[in-house]
Protein backbone atom coordinates (compact mmCIF):
# COMPACT_ATOMS: atom_id res chain seq x y z
CA UNK A 1 0.00 0.00 0.00
CA UNK A 2 1.79 3.48 -1.06
CA UNK A 3 1.41 6.08 1.88
CA UNK A 4 1.29 10.10 1.27
CA UNK A 5 3.99 11.61 2.02
CA UNK A 6 1.69 14.54 2.51
CA UNK A 7 -1.32 14.07 4.60
CA UNK A 8 -2.49 17.33 3.11
CA UNK A 9 -3.76 15.42 0.20
CA UNK A 10 -5.58 12.29 1.16
CA UNK A 11 -5.94 9.23 -0.62
CA UNK A 12 -9.21 9.65 -2.87
CA UNK A 13 -9.80 6.42 -4.58
CA UNK A 14 -13.05 6.65 -7.03
CA UNK A 15 -14.23 3.09 -6.10
CA UNK A 16 -14.42 3.83 -2.65
CA UNK A 17 -16.86 7.06 -2.89
CA UNK A 18 -18.40 6.81 -6.90
CA UNK A 19 -21.80 6.86 -5.43
CA UNK A 20 -21.03 9.43 -2.84
CA UNK A 21 -19.36 11.44 -6.00
CA UNK A 22 -22.37 11.03 -7.90
CA UNK A 23 -24.71 12.09 -5.16
CA UNK A 24 -23.10 15.40 -4.06
CA UNK A 25 -22.15 16.13 -8.29
CA UNK A 26 -25.89 16.57 -8.26
CA UNK A 27 -26.27 18.46 -5.14
CA UNK A 28 -23.93 20.87 -6.46
CA UNK A 29 -25.94 20.97 -9.69
CA UNK A 30 -28.97 22.31 -7.28
CA UNK A 31 -27.20 24.67 -5.83
CA UNK A 32 -25.25 26.05 -8.71
CA UNK A 33 -28.33 26.47 -10.41
CA UNK A 34 -29.59 28.64 -7.80
CA UNK A 35 -26.88 31.00 -8.69
CA UNK A 36 -27.43 30.55 -12.76
CA UNK A 37 -31.10 31.82 -12.46
CA UNK A 38 -30.51 35.03 -10.31
CA UNK A 39 -26.87 36.33 -11.94
CA UNK A 40 -26.60 38.26 -14.64
CA UNK A 41 -24.50 36.37 -17.69
CA UNK A 42 -20.86 36.30 -17.81
CA UNK A 43 -18.57 35.52 -20.84
CA UNK A 44 -17.22 32.07 -20.47
CA UNK A 45 -20.06 31.54 -18.01
CA UNK A 46 -18.11 32.58 -15.08
CA UNK A 47 -20.79 33.36 -13.10
CA UNK A 48 -22.37 30.12 -12.55
CA UNK A 49 -19.22 28.66 -10.85
CA UNK A 50 -18.56 27.67 -7.15
CA UNK A 51 -15.66 28.70 -5.40
CA UNK A 52 -13.52 27.03 -2.63
CA UNK A 53 -13.29 27.68 0.79
CA UNK A 54 -11.65 27.29 4.34
CA UNK A 55 -14.66 25.51 4.93
CA UNK A 56 -16.05 24.00 1.80
CA UNK A 57 -17.91 25.49 -1.55
CA UNK A 58 -19.60 28.43 -1.97
CA UNK A 59 -21.42 30.61 -5.10
CA UNK A 60 -20.57 33.80 -3.36
CA UNK A 61 -22.63 36.39 -3.27
CA UNK A 62 -25.87 36.00 -5.17
CA UNK A 63 -28.18 39.52 -5.88
CA UNK A 64 -32.21 38.79 -5.18
CA UNK A 65 -33.71 42.63 -6.06
CA UNK A 66 -32.21 44.76 -3.02
CA UNK A 67 -31.07 41.66 -1.20
CA UNK A 68 -28.35 39.40 -1.46
CA UNK A 69 -27.88 35.28 -0.50
CA UNK A 70 -25.09 32.73 -0.50
CA UNK A 71 -25.39 29.13 -0.08
CA UNK A 72 -22.34 27.28 1.32
CA UNK A 73 -21.55 23.66 1.73
CA UNK A 74 -20.03 22.92 4.72
CA UNK A 75 -17.74 19.83 4.63
CA UNK A 76 -16.27 20.56 8.31
CA UNK A 77 -19.84 20.51 10.00
CA UNK A 78 -21.52 18.86 7.16
CA UNK A 79 -24.01 21.41 7.00
CA UNK A 80 -25.32 23.28 3.43
CA UNK A 81 -25.86 27.26 4.97
CA UNK A 82 -27.95 29.90 3.56
CA UNK A 83 -27.44 33.13 4.90
CA UNK A 84 -29.14 36.09 3.36
CA UNK A 85 -28.00 39.99 4.02
CA UNK A 86 -30.47 40.99 6.55
CA UNK A 87 -29.27 38.36 8.97
CA UNK A 88 -31.88 35.28 8.62
CA UNK A 89 -30.09 31.56 7.94
CA UNK A 90 -30.72 28.08 7.38
CA UNK A 91 -28.96 25.35 8.08
CA UNK A 92 -29.80 21.90 6.63
CA UNK A 93 -27.41 18.81 7.66
CA UNK A 94 -25.34 17.09 4.79
CA UNK A 95 -26.58 13.16 5.19
CA UNK A 96 -27.57 10.13 3.97
CA UNK A 97 -30.38 11.22 1.57
CA UNK A 98 -32.31 11.31 -2.23
CA UNK A 99 -31.56 13.90 -4.74
CA UNK A 100 -35.59 14.60 -4.38
CA UNK A 101 -35.41 15.38 -0.75
CA UNK A 102 -32.49 17.55 -1.09
CA UNK A 103 -33.87 19.35 -3.71
CA UNK A 104 -37.01 20.10 -1.79
CA UNK A 105 -35.30 20.80 1.29
CA UNK A 106 -33.33 23.78 -0.47
CA UNK A 107 -36.21 24.88 -2.50
CA UNK A 108 -38.36 25.59 0.81
CA UNK A 109 -35.60 26.85 2.73
CA UNK A 110 -35.08 29.37 -0.10
CA UNK A 111 -39.00 30.53 0.28
CA UNK A 112 -39.06 30.62 3.42
CA UNK A 113 -35.65 32.71 3.33
CA UNK A 114 -37.69 34.98 1.01
CA UNK A 115 -35.16 34.53 -1.50
CA UNK A 116 -37.71 31.39 -3.84
CA UNK A 117 -35.83 30.15 -6.88
CA UNK A 118 -37.42 28.74 -9.68
CA UNK A 119 -34.58 26.46 -11.57
CA UNK A 120 -34.68 23.71 -14.58
CA UNK A 121 -34.48 20.74 -12.85
CA UNK A 122 -32.37 18.39 -15.42
CA UNK A 123 -29.16 18.03 -14.73
CA UNK A 124 -26.18 19.36 -16.70
CA UNK A 125 -23.74 17.34 -19.26
CA UNK A 126 -24.69 14.09 -17.47
CA UNK A 127 -26.48 11.50 -19.82
CA UNK A 128 -30.02 9.67 -19.16
CA UNK A 129 -30.58 12.22 -15.96
CA UNK A 130 -33.60 12.49 -13.55
CA UNK A 131 -35.30 15.46 -12.92
CA UNK A 132 -33.92 16.86 -8.99
CA UNK A 133 -37.17 16.11 -7.96
CA UNK A 134 -37.97 13.04 -9.18
CA UNK A 135 -34.37 11.22 -8.29
CA UNK A 136 -34.63 9.04 -5.15
CA UNK A 137 -31.51 6.98 -6.89
CA UNK A 138 -28.74 9.12 -5.84
CA UNK A 139 -29.42 8.35 -1.81
CA UNK A 140 -25.55 7.86 -0.81
CA UNK A 141 -23.73 10.28 1.29
CA UNK A 142 -20.17 9.23 2.78
CA UNK A 143 -19.19 12.45 4.86
CA UNK A 144 -15.71 11.20 5.05
CA UNK A 145 -15.75 11.31 1.65
CA UNK A 146 -16.93 14.13 0.67
CA UNK A 147 -14.79 15.70 3.23
CA UNK A 148 -11.46 14.11 2.09
CA UNK A 149 -12.71 15.79 -1.90
CA UNK A 150 -12.78 19.17 -0.33
CA UNK A 151 -9.65 18.87 1.25
CA UNK A 152 -8.44 17.86 -2.12
CA UNK A 153 -9.84 20.99 -3.50
CA UNK A 154 -8.05 22.97 -0.99
CA UNK A 155 -4.90 21.92 -2.30
CA UNK A 156 -5.64 22.18 -5.89
CA UNK A 157 -6.80 25.77 -5.59
CA UNK A 158 -4.07 26.60 -3.92
CA UNK A 159 -1.49 25.50 -6.55
CA UNK A 160 -3.63 26.56 -9.45
CA UNK A 161 -4.16 30.17 -8.02
CA UNK A 162 -0.45 30.16 -7.43
CA UNK A 163 -0.29 28.76 -11.34
CA UNK A 164 -2.59 31.89 -12.55
CA UNK A 165 -0.02 34.80 -11.12
CA UNK A 166 2.37 33.32 -14.23
CA UNK A 167 0.44 35.25 -16.68
CA UNK A 168 -0.40 38.54 -17.67
CA UNK A 169 -2.84 37.45 -20.18
CA UNK A 170 -6.47 37.32 -19.63
CA UNK A 171 -7.40 34.42 -17.65
CA UNK A 172 -10.48 32.93 -15.62
CA UNK A 173 -10.42 32.76 -11.78
CA UNK A 174 -9.88 28.96 -10.29
CA UNK A 175 -13.36 27.78 -9.90
CA UNK A 176 -15.89 24.96 -9.40
CA UNK A 177 -17.94 23.73 -12.46
CA UNK A 178 -21.19 21.75 -10.72
CA UNK A 179 -21.68 20.84 -14.03
CA UNK A 180 -18.72 18.85 -14.94
CA UNK A 181 -17.54 18.71 -11.70
CA UNK A 182 -14.38 19.76 -11.96
CA UNK A 183 -11.95 22.68 -10.44
CA UNK A 184 -10.27 24.40 -13.32
CA UNK A 185 -8.08 27.29 -14.55
CA UNK A 186 -7.90 28.70 -18.40
CA UNK A 187 -5.83 31.29 -20.01
CA UNK A 188 -6.68 33.18 -23.06
CA UNK A 189 -4.50 33.60 -25.98
CA UNK A 190 -6.22 36.69 -26.96
CA UNK A 191 -7.57 35.54 -30.44
CA UNK A 192 -11.14 34.22 -31.54
CA UNK A 193 -11.43 30.87 -31.55
CA UNK A 194 -12.98 28.77 -34.30
CA UNK A 195 -16.97 28.28 -34.03
CA UNK A 196 -17.35 25.40 -30.91
CA UNK A 197 -19.40 22.12 -32.61
CA UNK A 198 -19.06 20.15 -29.34
CA UNK A 199 -22.04 19.26 -27.38
CA UNK A 200 -23.07 18.05 -23.81
CA UNK A 201 -26.05 16.65 -22.64
CA UNK A 202 -28.62 19.24 -20.90
CA UNK A 203 -26.28 22.56 -22.31
CA UNK A 204 -27.86 24.50 -25.16
CA UNK A 205 -24.92 25.27 -28.05
CA UNK A 206 -25.13 28.56 -28.03
CA UNK A 207 -23.09 28.22 -23.96
CA UNK A 208 -20.46 25.94 -25.35
CA UNK A 209 -20.08 28.48 -28.29
CA UNK A 210 -19.49 31.31 -25.60
CA UNK A 211 -17.07 29.22 -23.50
CA UNK A 212 -14.67 27.82 -25.71
CA UNK A 213 -15.15 31.05 -27.94
CA UNK A 214 -11.37 32.42 -27.65
CA UNK A 215 -7.99 30.01 -27.96
CA UNK A 216 -7.42 28.78 -24.69
CA UNK A 217 -5.70 26.52 -22.67
CA UNK A 218 -7.27 24.63 -19.60
CA UNK A 219 -6.49 23.02 -16.62
CA UNK A 220 -8.03 21.44 -13.93
CA UNK A 221 -8.79 18.39 -11.52
CA UNK A 222 -11.78 15.94 -11.33
CA UNK A 223 -12.52 12.98 -9.23
CA UNK A 224 -12.90 10.28 -12.15
CA UNK A 225 -15.57 9.90 -13.93
CA UNK A 226 -16.47 9.98 -17.74
CA UNK A 227 -14.62 6.88 -18.74
CA UNK A 228 -11.71 7.61 -16.39
CA UNK A 229 -12.13 5.26 -13.12
CA UNK A 230 -9.80 7.67 -10.90
CA UNK A 231 -8.83 11.28 -9.64
CA UNK A 232 -6.74 13.49 -12.16
CA UNK A 233 -5.41 16.41 -13.52
CA UNK A 234 -6.04 17.36 -16.91
CA UNK A 235 -4.99 19.31 -19.33
CA UNK A 236 -6.52 20.68 -23.06
CA UNK A 237 -6.53 23.10 -25.87
CA UNK A 238 -9.33 24.65 -27.98
CA UNK A 239 -8.10 24.68 -30.72
CA UNK A 240 -5.88 22.18 -30.26
CA UNK A 241 -3.14 21.79 -33.07
CA UNK A 242 -1.86 18.34 -34.21
CA UNK A 243 1.08 19.09 -32.38
CA UNK A 244 0.24 19.53 -28.88
CA UNK A 245 -0.63 15.97 -28.64
CA UNK A 246 3.01 15.61 -29.68
CA UNK A 247 4.30 17.89 -26.92
CA UNK A 248 6.95 16.46 -24.30
CA UNK A 249 5.25 16.92 -20.60
CA UNK A 250 6.38 16.77 -17.07
CA UNK A 251 6.34 14.92 -14.46
CA UNK A 252 6.70 11.07 -14.87
CA UNK A 253 3.63 9.78 -15.27
CA UNK A 254 1.70 12.46 -17.29
CA UNK A 255 0.25 11.51 -20.90
CA UNK A 256 -1.53 12.11 -24.05
CA UNK A 257 -4.98 11.10 -23.92
CA UNK A 258 -6.59 10.42 -27.37
CA UNK A 259 -9.67 9.09 -26.20
CA UNK A 260 -10.45 12.74 -24.44
CA UNK A 261 -8.33 14.94 -26.62
CA UNK A 262 -6.10 16.00 -23.44
CA UNK A 263 -3.20 15.42 -21.72
CA UNK A 264 -3.97 13.49 -18.26
CA UNK A 265 -2.04 13.09 -14.40
CA UNK A 266 -3.23 10.57 -12.20
CA UNK A 267 -3.70 12.27 -8.95
CA UNK A 268 -1.84 9.20 -7.53
CA UNK A 269 1.06 10.78 -9.27
CA UNK A 270 0.70 13.96 -7.47
CA UNK A 271 -0.18 12.67 -4.19
CA UNK A 272 2.35 10.50 -3.49
CA UNK A 273 5.16 12.77 -5.12
CA UNK A 274 8.17 13.51 -2.31
CA UNK A 275 6.97 17.35 -3.19
CA UNK A 276 2.93 17.78 -4.40
CA UNK A 277 3.22 21.15 -5.46
CA UNK A 278 6.57 20.78 -7.49
CA UNK A 279 4.92 17.77 -9.76
CA UNK A 280 1.82 19.19 -9.99
CA UNK A 281 3.15 23.24 -11.25
CA UNK A 282 5.66 21.08 -13.56
CA UNK A 283 2.38 19.53 -15.13
CA UNK A 284 0.46 22.90 -15.15
CA UNK A 285 3.30 24.63 -16.60
CA UNK A 286 4.77 21.92 -19.11
CA UNK A 287 1.02 21.42 -20.36
CA UNK A 288 0.62 25.35 -20.75
CA UNK A 289 3.78 25.40 -22.74
CA UNK A 290 2.43 22.30 -25.24
CA UNK A 291 -0.52 24.71 -26.10
CA UNK A 292 1.00 27.83 -26.23
CA UNK A 293 3.98 26.57 -28.58
CA UNK A 294 1.78 24.56 -30.82
CA UNK A 295 -0.81 27.14 -30.98
CA UNK A 296 1.79 30.03 -31.83
CA UNK A 297 0.56 32.15 -28.99
CA UNK A 298 2.15 35.27 -28.71
CA UNK A 299 4.23 34.33 -25.08
CA UNK A 300 6.39 37.53 -24.39
CA UNK A 301 3.66 39.49 -24.24
CA UNK A 302 1.48 36.89 -22.19
CA UNK A 303 4.08 35.33 -19.58
CA UNK A 304 5.74 36.52 -16.30
CA UNK A 305 7.32 34.81 -13.44
CA UNK A 306 5.28 33.52 -10.95
CA UNK A 307 3.98 36.03 -8.39
CA UNK A 308 5.78 36.66 -5.06
CA UNK A 309 3.29 37.62 -1.52
CA UNK A 310 3.98 40.76 -0.97
CA UNK A 311 5.68 41.74 -3.49
CA UNK A 312 4.39 44.55 -6.52
CA UNK A 313 5.10 43.28 -10.11
CA UNK A 314 7.51 45.45 -11.90
CA UNK A 315 5.31 46.23 -15.18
Amino acid sequence: MVVSRNPQWPELAFSAWQETRDTLQLWTQIVGKVRLVQTPWLNHSWHVALYVTAKGLTTSPIPHGSRVFAIEFNFLEQLLEITVTDGKTRRLPLRPQSVADFYAAVMAALADLGVPAAINENPCELANCIPFSQDRTHVTYDPEYAHRFWQTLVQVDRVLKRFRTGFTGKCSPVHFFWGSFDITVTRFSGRRAPLFTGKAPGVKPVVMQDAYSHEESSAGFWPGGNGIDYPAFYSYAYPASPRFSEMMVQPAGAFYSAALGEFLLPYEVVRTAPDPDAALLAFLQSTYEAAAIAGDWDRAALECPLGIAGAPRNP
